[in-house]
C-alpha cells in the first residue's frame, strides 16, 4: 500500500508547491510519534518515588531510635537486624538518618524548584510581553547565565553563607531559571500569533481577557512541568554543595552530608555509608526525571506530530 502525500504549507502563494510523504498506518490514520516512555516505565517510576517518599515520611515517625545520639560502642556497625542500614562513624543509625536526609533534600529541592520556576516565568513573561530591547537584553542575560558553570556559581553563593539553607535555595534559584524563561517566552510568543487569539482581539476582547483566557492557561501547564523537571536537578545541586562542604552543616542530615561522611567511612570498610545514600539519591532523581519527562511528552503531543511531519 503506497503512502499518501500531502501538500506542505507554502511560504507564499507564488512559491511552488512542495509535496512530502507523511507516515501513516495501513488504515490511513496519521502515525503518532512513538512515545519514548512506556506505561510500564512510568508506573515503575511512580512506584519507586512512592516507596522513597513513604520511607522518608514513615520511618522517622515510627521509630524510637534518635539519630542524633552518639554511640561510640556501635561505631561503624555493619547492617544487621538491629540496624538494617548499619551505623556511621559516630554509631548513629543510618536507616533513620537516610530518611531524615531524604526529607531535608526533597524539601529544599522543592522550594528551590518553585523559586526557579517563579523567577523564570516572570522573566519570560516580561520578555515576551514587552519585546523590543527588553526582550533582547533578557535573552542575552539568559545566554550569559547559561555560559557560567552552575555548580561553580552555586559554590560561590553558598560559601558566602555557609550552613544556611536559604543560601542553597538562592544558589539553585539563580542558576536554574533560564530554561523556564525560554520555554515561557516561546509559549507566549506562539500563543499570541494563533488564530483564536487574533479572533478574540478582533471581537473586542480586552488585554486582560486575552491573557486570562488564552495565554495563562497555556503557560501554567508548562510551569508545573518545569517544577517537576527541576526537582532532580535541585536535589543533585543541593547534594553536591553539601558534599563539597559549602551546603548544610555536617550535623544537619541531607543526602550530601551523608555522602560527605562516607568519604571517611568507606576507607574503614563501611561500604554501606556510600551505597545506601547514593542509591537513594540516584533512585529519587531518576524516578522524578522519568515522571517529568512523561508529563512533558503528554503536554505536547501536537508539537511532536508536527515535528515528525516536518522532518
Amino acid at each position: 500500500m503506497s503512502e499518501p502525500t500531502v501538500l506542505a504549507s507554502p511560504r507564499s502563494m507564488t512559491s511552488p508547491a512542495k509535496w512530502r510523504t507523511v507516515p501513516t498506518w495501513p488504515s490511513g490514520r496519521l502515525m503518532q510519534p512513538r512515545r519514548p516512555r512506556s506505561r510500564r516505565t512510568i508506573a515503575f517510576c511512580v512506584g519507586v518515588l512512592g516507596v522513597v517518599v513513604t520511607y522518608a515520611v514513615v520511618v522517622p515517625l515510627f521509630t524510637d531510635v534518635d539519630p542524633r545520639v552518639v554511640d561510640l560502642g556501635g561505631y561503624l556497625a555493619a547492617p544487621s537486624p538491629d540496624h538494617p542500614m548499619g551505623t556511621d562513624l559516630l554509631g548513629r543509625d543510618l536507616l533513620v538518618r537516610c530518611a531524615q536526609a531524604l526529607q531535608v533534600s526533597l524539601l529544599l529541592a522543592a522550594i528551590a524548584a518553585v523559586v526557579s520556576t517563579v523567577v523564570g516565568v516572570l522573566i519570560g513573561t516580561v520578555a515576551a510581553s514587552v519585546g523590543g530591547w527588553v526582550d533582547k537584553v533578557t535573552m542575552r542575560a539568559v545566554d550569559a547565565t547559561n555560559a557560567l558553570p552552575h555548580l561553580l556559581l552555586g559554590v560561590v553563593i553558598a560559601s558566602l553563607w555557609r550552613g544556611q539553607w536559604w543560601a542553597i535555595i538562592v544558589s539553585i534559584g539563580l542558576t536554574h531559571w533560564t530554561q523556564v524563561a525560554r520555554i515561557v517566552r516561546s509559549e507566549i510568543l506562539s500563543v499570541r500569533t494563533r488564530e483564536h487569539v487574533a479572533a478574540a482581539v478582533v471581537s473586542g476582547a480586552s488585554r486582560t481577557q486575552v491573557w486570562a483566557t488564552h495565554i495563562v492557561p497555556a503557560v501554567v501547564p508548562q510551569a508545573l512541568i518545569a517544577v517537576v523537571l527541576l526537582l532532580p536537578h535541585a536535589v543533585w545541586h543541593e547534594s553536591a554543595l553539601s558534599f563539597l562542604g559549602v551546603g548544610l552543616a555536617p550535623n544537619d542530615p541531607s543526602l550530601g552530608t551523608l555522602l560527605e561522611d562516607a568519604r571517611s567511612g568507606i576507607l574503614a570498610g563501611g561500604w554501606w555509608l556510600l551505597v545506601f545514600p547514593a542509591g537513594l539519591l540516584t533512585a529519587t532523581c531518576l524516578a522524578i526525571a522519568g515522571i517529568g519527562g512523561r508529563l512533558r511528552d503528554a503536554a505536547m503531543p501536537k508539537r511532536a506530530v508536527e515535528a515528525q511531519v516536518n522532518r
